[in-house]
């Protein structure tokens, strides 16, 4: 087939389904998991910080530095499998290794990840994730000790996935060494891809539970806005009835808290869309472990029921008060435009009778102009014509007086026929 024939980015979009298969996990083993985000503009931020930062640690081991144009990583630093991802607004950095550290849980385990390290890394730990996967006993009631030692028995969930084929039990809660715990027994004969899904999804799971509910901190933030906004939306849209009080300044108000709802909408537009997001992949991954009952425990659905949703529905309230008081705030618009319309009908309607009184005037004013313009005129042409017949009146022997008193009513008829036939010429015109 001909290269030409096909799309620049068919390749690239079928390699990206296969750029990051679940690993590959024996148990027993361990892994160590960062997520690492700006706290600010994260979705925007250089990404070749990123790039940098992972190629520093593989200098530390000695691995092949990464492609600086990488969405993601896999190298191997010592006995550690690492695995490196780019997403939307974080990285993650995940570290498997074969066996399990001499005490249960213990921070050594982490030291893939330096802390002088991951001070300097190019944003901050959202995610820290430590997850110990071993065999499970013959009689599964014996992990329940191990349970109640590593975790808070109030928050424990713990249940058997993937139709029996592991326990998997976490308290979503962070340790004094700053990690959170998840422990995975396996049936012995487990697939290593079996194994490898359940710790990808468990990490998944984690890092998008953190990231969805960043948007609690930004919708209680915005709802403490709104709590101050809502009586000023409130009180111009009661007094908009108030004809005491002038347009402008029910405008000046309303711009005002118009304004700043729009500038709320616009901050929190992307965290809001992003949490809706992140949650529908949580509760994805939740349904993907196919989870069931372990020996009367707490399932994870009914954890993230109780403990998560709550967050996700406050979050989701904010948001949904925010486009409330936006239609809210418009629909004030549209009545307020509507009451400057009707006033400014009224006051066109008394500026056109204003305008028909005045043109009444000028008619009447014209018509006064023209019968003096018409004696005006009439007393200079008979005066002109008194002085041109002079002679005649000598030669007739008739009196001046009488010859004026005569011509008089001509020429006051000729004059008036002369100014309707003018004023009638430039009516035509006009038109």
């Amino acid at each position: 087939m001909d290269d030409e024939d096909e799309h620049p980015q068919r390749y690239a979009l079928v390699n990206e389904l296969h750029a990051r298969p679940s690993p590959r996990l024996k148990a027993p083993c361990t892994a160590v998991y960062l997520a690492i985000k700006e706290p600010q503009d994260a979705a925007n931020r250089d990404r070749s910080h990123d790039v940098a930062h992972l190629a520093e640690l593989c200098a530390r081991h000695g691995a092949p530095r990464p492609d600086t144009s990488a969405g993601h990583y896999a190298a191997q630093l010592g006995r550690h499998q690492l695995r490196w991802e780019s997403h939307t607004e974080f990285v993650t950095y995940a570290a498997f290794a074969p066996g399990l550290p001499p005490r249960p849980f213990d921070p050594s385990a982490g030291e893939i990840f330096p802390r002088d390290w991951q001070h300097h890394a190019p944003g901050k730990r959202i995610a820290a994730v430590m997850i110990q996967v071993d065999f499970l006993p013959e009689n599964p009631a014996d992990v329940l000790p191990r349970l109640s030692e590593w975790f808070a028995a109030d928050s424990l969930a713990s249940v058997w996935v993937l139709e029996e084929a592991a326990v998997v039990a976490g308290d979503f809660r962070i340790d004094p060494a700053g990690w959170m715990r998840f422990a995975v027994f396996v049936k012995p004969g487990t697939q290593s891809g079996r194994i490898g899904r359940i710790v990808q999804r468990l990490l998944e799971l984690e890092t998008y539970r953190a990231m969805s509910m960043l948007g609690l901190g930004r919708a209680r933030d915005l709802t403490e806005q709104l709590n101050a906004l809502d009586p000023q939306l409130n009180a111009i849209v009661q007094g908009m009835s108030d004809d005491s009080r002038p347009a402008e300044t029910v405008l000046h108000d309303l711009l005002s808290v118009s304004s700043r709802l729009e500038s709320a909408a616009t901050q929190h537009a992307f965290r809001f869309g992003a949490n809706a997001a992140y949650e529908a992949i949580v509760m994805d991954r939740v349904a993907s472990l196919r989870e069931t009952r372990f020996l009367g425990g707490q399932m994870l659905s009914e954890f993230m029921a109780r403990r998560y949703l709550p967050a996700m529905r406050t979050a989701k309230s904010a948001e949904n008060r925010l486009a409330a008081m936006l239609d809210r705030s418009e629909r004030a618009a549209e009545l307020l435009r509507t009451r400057v319309d009707v006033w400014r009908g009224a006051q066109n309607q008394e500026l056109m009778q204003r305008m028909d009184r005045r043109a009444d005037l000028q008619l009447r004013l014209q018509h006064t102009v023209e019968g003096l313009s018409v004696v005006a005129i009439s007393y200079y042409a008979v005066g002109l014509m008194g002085y041109v017949l002079t002679p005649v009146a000598k030669a007739l022997h008739v009196d001046k007086a009488l010859l004026s008193a005569g011509l008089t009513p001509v020429v006051i008829l000729l004059v008036w026929i002369a100014m309707r036939r003018i004023r009638a010429r430039l009516h035509d015109g006009g038109h």
